[in-house]
């Protein structure tokens, strides 16, 4: 259902360091550490205000954008051709520019290569259950899908105290992996004849 804007540089998920800050940027100088979030914030609509919501009226992911928000236009050439950005961050590139609000600050000490799934994976599940699942301790709570995303879930389910964490997934395999996240119960739906749901 995506508007095919070609080509581009895809890439949603990395850690890089600021090489240059474009006229006005005060948050960030050359040097800085950073993590690329696709979903930014601008930090002055009501979305970004509000403790309920990361979805930015100007900065909210959006596929079909392949430009910068400031003057619609690309900031990647070849051959005097545009190259079109995705979802603001394009990290599929040594280098790239992305939108101030769509770039985390983070402690220089931290490895980039091991930090990098914190601008994506770990961050989406883990703040989706934490920040809108909410689960209280002692209540039940399903994953469907054990990738990087549902096991982040999980955890968000195991800190508050969730007593029963089923993890629903069509690989066996993952159960053992889920289990360190907090994994009580193992659900394969390929195992039954109606919806597991």
């Amino acid at each position: 259902g995506q508007t095919p804007v070609f080509p581009r540089i895809l890439g949603h998920e990395a850690g890089g360091i600021v090489e240059s800050v474009g006229e006005g940027v005060t948050e960030l100088v050359p040097g800085d550490h950073v993590l690329p979030v696709f979903t930014g914030e601008c930090k002055e609509c009501a979305h970004c205000k509000s403790e309920e919501s990361n979805m930015c009226d100007l900065l909210r992911i959006n596929v079909d954008r392949g430009v910068m928000i400031g003057d619609g236009q690309s900031r990647f050439t070849i051959n005097g051709k545009p190259i079109f950005h995705f979802v603001g961050t394009s990290t599929f590139s040594e280098y790239t520019v992305i939108h101030v609000g769509c770039l985390a600050k983070i402690n220089p000490e931290a490895p980039l290569d091991k930090v990098c799934i914190l601008s994506c994976g770990i961050s989406t599940g883990l703040g989706a259950t934490l920040n809108v699942a909410k689960p209280k301790k002692g209540q039940t709570v399903a994953i469907f899908g054990l990738g990087a995303v549902g096991l982040a879930a999980m955890e968000g389910a195991r800190l508050p105290g969730a007593s029963r964490i089923i993890g629903v997934d069509l690989n066996p395999a993952k159960y053992e992996q889920a289990k360190k996240f907090g994994c009580t119960d193992f659900v394969n739906p390929k195992d039954h004849s109606k919806p597991v749901q």
